[in-house]
């Protein structure tokens, strides 16, 4: 699939087709979906995706797909006609400035013996789509910009053949270079864009450890779990397959459902889905889905199925090409037609057909909103915010609606202590020594903290796991724990703060409390938006507790203990109100929300699926590339306008001359090159954009 004509061909091809109700593209990931009867078989369905002219395979339960490889090819290409154009660009100025005789003749056989070759390579990603197409009875925008590139090298051969004052092949090649590099770029942003969903499928685990009616155990791969079975997980293993808790408790890392740092207690009778870590105690699960129905399926088809409403924006350059190629085909046609009856001859008739497409090559309006993407985006690179998608910059001036993530968005997602001074200098090495023996996230802030203030740890012996609750050992005959808070070791009150309870002994009891603190910058971040047109809300999957003192302090509104399908509906039913979201989080379960909004951000913290799933990733701890970010993609579309006016200026000038026979095909390349030139120049003033 190459342009917006693909896309509709698929679609309307496949609806027309008996037994298929539906047909759905995604052009980023290069899918589509098919609602069918049951009887529409699979190869019936890929048999008519083959004479609409595109090659298909079912994509089954694998969610990650297929490895694309045109980047590459792309790339090879493009540095191939790069090298080769500054090469006849040397020769041709020697050309330009006078050569005549048999050193222009021969400065002309150089430039073929280069353009050739370059042209048969670099050229193959257009002639193959072409050809494909004309094979399939349609049409595209390589067709034209095929036989352009052709006829402007057949006759640079024959005018180097007849030793003729004038050859096009530097026009042939610059024409491919611009091109492929447009090409190539696009193609890699949908490559970036498929490797969400690969992503998140990491965190499921490759296998488990299965417990046999006979009593034995032994391992088995994911994919031959069944429903029934159970599963012996150890502490620090991740689940292969949802599940129901049948024997023991323990501590659960949730944050790829729920977002939530601080880890979860289950027990007996609790479900529990793939990906998850069991952080602390051994636990039994019996296993009730598996594969394509788990939980983590299920979030990734919701990435999936999200991607597809962004892939539904088509840039301007791909819905032009539906026009553009039979417009152009029309207009040289006419020239070489109207020439003709007018008396010019054949040669000179077809060297003003061939000039009407090379300087109706949309090159201009191409670069109009690539170049100032890509500018602006090297500006944002500069500040610590990584653009993945050009588009990315269009959608982020639109938004007028912003969703934040708590933990890790709006917060660092890294306790601190908070009370270091309840702790003496007797017990702070105990702390310490406890603290080490756990992985639990409040030990290790405690740890971080201790250890800053240089405390050596005590010596404990007998250091052991209390599952589901905490570490305890024994120091200096005495008994040392460091648990969870509850009524009988002075927690009752706790409520919503993040706290450990440090027992030494039977009488003394030490409640020590943490706290995730705010993203430096993010009240200036909040109040910014605010001037920028943008209401901004919490959007978190953590409990009511631990959200509302962060939206007090930021004087926000809040929804919480929400899932990944919570959010998304949230997106949708902001969407249908007219909103244009900006969805702003960290964790695995922000993926499909993060990729539903009409733009996204992530912090550098972010796992590695949210970070994929959004559009762009800011480094460092401030919430302020937030504001940034916003400001330099409304810049970016004040200049693409500007582009864009200078783009259809530069065709409504240029296409008269063309056809009039006062542009030869040498002009129009470097006319084709100027109007370029003169967008790349206008998009270059954003590199002071991201302030």
């Amino acid at each position: 699939m190459r342009c917006a004509g693909c896309i509709s061909k698929l679609e309307g091809g496949l609806s027309q087709v008996p037994g298929i109700a539906a047909a759905r593209v995604n052009f980023t990931s290069k899918r589509v979906a098919i609602s069918h009867l049951p009887e529409t078989t699979i190869p019936e369905i890929q048999r008519v995706i083959a004479a609409l002219g595109f090659e298909s395979q079912p994509l089954g339960d694998d969610l990650a797909g297929f490895t694309d490889e045109s980047s590459r090819e792309l790339l090879k290409a493009m540095a191939v006609a790069g090298f080769a154009m500054m090469n006849i660009m040397l020769l041709s100025v020697s050309v330009w400035s006078g050569a005549s005789g048999g050193t222009r003749d021969l400065f002309h056989w150089l430039s073929a013996l280069i353009a050739l070759p370059t042209v048969a390579y670099s050229g193959r990603p257009f002639f193959r789509s072409a050809l494909n197409a004309l094979k399939n009875r349609r049409t595209n925008m390589d067709v034209p910009i095929s036989i352009g590139v052709v006829l402007t090298t057949a006759l640079s051969l024959f005018e180097t053949f007849v030793g003729g004052a004038h050859a096009y092949f530097d026009g042939a090649v610059m024409l491919l270079f611009f091109l492929l590099t447009g090409r190539w770029l696009d193609s890699v942003m949908r490559d970036r864009a498929r490797d969400g969903v690969s992503a998140l499928l990491k965190h499921k685990a490759a296998g488990a450890l299965v417990l046999a009616d006979d009593g034995t155990s032994g391992w088995a791969n994911a994919d031959a779990l069944k429903p029934g079975m159970v599963m012996l997980v150890a502490a620090g293993e991740r689940l292969a397959a949802d599940g129901v808790v049948i024997k023991g408790r323990s501590q659960f890392d949730l944050s790829l459902l729920t977002g939530e740092s601080a880890p979860v207690m289950v027990a007996e009778g609790d479900s529990v889905h793939a990906g998850t870590l069991n952080v602390d105690a051994p636990v039994e699960i019996r296993i009730t889905a598996v594969g394509a129905a788990t939980a983590l399926a299920d979030i990734a088809r919701l990435m999936e199925d999200a991607g597809q409403t962004k892939s539904a924006y088509v840039r301007i350059a791909d819905r032009a090409a539906r026009f553009y190629a039979p417009a152009v085909h029309t207009l040289a046609l006419l020239s070489f037609a109207g020439w003709m009856v007018a008396g010019a001859g054949w040669h000179q008739s077809l060297l003003i057909a061939v000039a009407v497409l090379i300087i109706t090559c949309p090159c201009a309006l191409g670069l109009a909103v690539p170049a100032a993407q890509i500018v602006t985006a090297g500006a944002l690179m500069k500040k610590g915010i990584l653009v993945k998608d050009g588009s990315a910059l269009e959608r982020l001036a639109e938004v007028d609606r912003a969703l934040l993530d708590k933990t890790g968005t709006l917060t660092l997602g890294r306790p601190e202590l908070t009370n270091a001074s309840v702790l003496d200098a007797a017990t702070k090495p105990v702390a310490l020594a406890l603290a080490r023996a756990s992985r639990h996230p409040l030990s290790q802030a405690l740890r971080r903290a201790l250890e800053a203030e240089g405390v050596a740890a005590a010596d404990l012996s007998d250091v052991r796991e209390i599952a589901g609750l905490g570490v305890e050992a024994d120091w200096q005959g005495k008994s040392v724990r460091l648990v969870r808070p509850d009524k009988t070791n002075g927690g009752g009150d706790v409520g919503a703060t993040l706290a450990v309870a440090l027992k030494v002994g039977v009488a003394s009891t030490t409640l020590l409390t943490f706290e995730d603190g705010l993203r430096p910058g993010a009240e200036a971040t909040i109040a910014g938006l605010k001037r920028l047109g943008i209401e901004s809300s919490i959007a978190s999957g953590d409990r009511a507790e631990a959200v509302l003192p962060v939206a007090r302090a930021l004087g926000l509104m809040a929804q919480t203990g929400m899932h990944p399908q919570d959010k998304l509906d949230t997106i949708e039913r902001l969407a249908a109100a007219g909103h244009k979201v900006l969805m702003i989080g960290d964790g695995l379960n922000d993926g499909p929300a993060l990729a539903a909004g009409h733009a996204s951000l992530a912090p550098a913290s972010a796992s590695d699926a949210g970070q994929n799933a959004a559009d762009a990733v800011f480094m460092g701890d401030s919430l302020a590339p937030v504001a940034i970010a916003i400001r330099a993609a409304r810049a970016t579309q004040r200049i693409v306008r500007q582009n864009f006016a200078l783009a259809i200026g530069y065709n409504v000038v240029a296409v008269p001359m063309a056809i009039m026979g006062m542009v030869t095909p040498l002009i129009a390349a470097l006319a084709m090159s100027g109007s370029s030139i003169i967008v790349v120049a206008n998009a270059l003033r954003l590199k002071a954009a991201a302030k």
